[in-house]
């Protein structure tokens, strides 16, 4: 999975890249500090992995991974190439779905390009930009499918289905809120617009408004009504703070998180929202060589999910060997599991759920 961070100029977009990727990445208080993007790997964190580990003791734990890209803050103009637009636009098609950096705080001493601090404003401008590009992209399909309706008349409704998603592109809204049917979902998910990706918005706060409460920050307030408008997710975060908690150790971080009254870390909270988003979940294997988490769509069947692990898993996928994590837990072994009758045999039909331990058989 690839997230795009995207923003304005010094919204908090690399601090919060660095803090975590803890990659690295050049943070500069001036326009365009990045240029080409920066990439960093994170691991999904997983308590399940932990938990196996300790039953397998296996020679190498490999968790499920997310390929963050850092990409060159956007200035109004970028879809004709102002700044570093069309840099930004062409490393933005790469992602699965983009987290998006407002900044939702006041300080002095950082500068914004734009004179104020303003996040639906920063919003209104990247989502334009965006628009524009889609725009473009959309008028060379239109025309494309107006010459094929010349010969065929089976593309007038793609036709006509191309032009009221271009008026609805002009009235200023993204792509992914026009209604539609499954199959004109289909057509128009061939065209990959940019404004179709899924969208994060990542409200950066002070560290005073992040720990007092969210209620009173009311830039923070309209991000979570724009995102609920355009079928978003939002979430806060402090980039500064999560800067702080990546130099900690697991106890010292777990005690700092406890003062603030948080359960889990902002790249935590980042990754569960992106799962969610994107409709993903995770089935794991286990064994002596290797414990593993592997990252599906949700509705994945069997084969499908094998496919993940090697090809010749999905081509000659015989079954699949399943328990589930809190049942082999609970059980303390696969053995004993399986006196149980907990660990079931499933064909090519079976979908996948979320903690699954699972074993392929295959034969090629």
């Amino acid at each position: 999975m690839k997230l795009g961070i995207v923003g304005m100029p010094n919204v908090g977009k690399s601090t919060l890249f660095n803090a975590i990727t803890n990659a690295g990445a050049l943070s500069a208080n001036f326009p365009f500090a990045t240029i080409e993007p920066n990439i960093g790997v994170v691991a999904v964190p997983d308590e399940r992995l932990d938990v196996l580990t300790k039953m397998y003791n296996p020679a190498k734990v490999t968790p499920a991974t997310i390929e963050f890209l850092d990409i060159a803050g956007l200035v109004k103009g970028a879809s004709k190439g102002e700044g570093l637009g069309n840099k930004f636009l062409a490393n933005i098609r790469e992602v699965d779905a983009i987290v998006h950096v407002v900044r939702c705080f006041v300080d002095d001493n950082i500068i914004h390009v734009d004179g104020s601090v303003d996040p639906l404003r920063d919003i209104e401008t990247i989502n334009l930009e965006l628009i524009f590009s889609d725009i473009e992209m959309l008028e060379r399909r239109i025309d494309k499918t107006a010459k094929m309706m010349k010969g065929d008349k089976k593309y007038a409704a793609e036709y006509d289905l191309l032009n009221n998603l271009k008026t609805h592109l002009e009235a200023g809204k993204p792509a992914r809120t026009f209604e539609c049917t499954e199959e004109e979902s289909d057509i128009i998910k061939t065209i990959a617009l940019l404004t179709l990706k899924p969208v994060i918005y990542a409200a950066n706060m002070s560290e005073d408004d992040f720990t007092k409460g969210l209620d009173s920050n009311t830039f923070y307030q309209g991000v979570k009504n724009t995102a609920s408008q355009e079928g978003a997710e939002v979430l806060p975060i402090c980039a500064e703070l999560e800067a702080q908690i990546v130099e900690m150790d697991p106890e010292e971080k777990s005690m700092f998180l406890s003062e603030l009254g948080l359960e889990q870390s902002g790249l935590d909270r980042l990754i569960k929202t992106c799962y969610k988003l994107l409709g993903l979940i995770s089935y794991l294997t286990a064994g002596a060589p290797e414990v593993r988490a592997w990252t599906i769509t949700k509705g994945t069947k069997a084969p499908q999910a094998a496919g993940k692990i090697h090809t010749d898993f999905e081509r000659g996928f015989i079954r699949a060997e399943v328990v589930s994590y809190d049942d082999l837990i609970s059980c303390g072994s696969m053995a004993a599991a399986k006196e149980k009758g907990l660990v079931r045999s499933e064909g090519k039909e079976y979908v996948m759920q979320d903690g699954d331990v699972v074993l392929f058989r295959f034969n090629v």
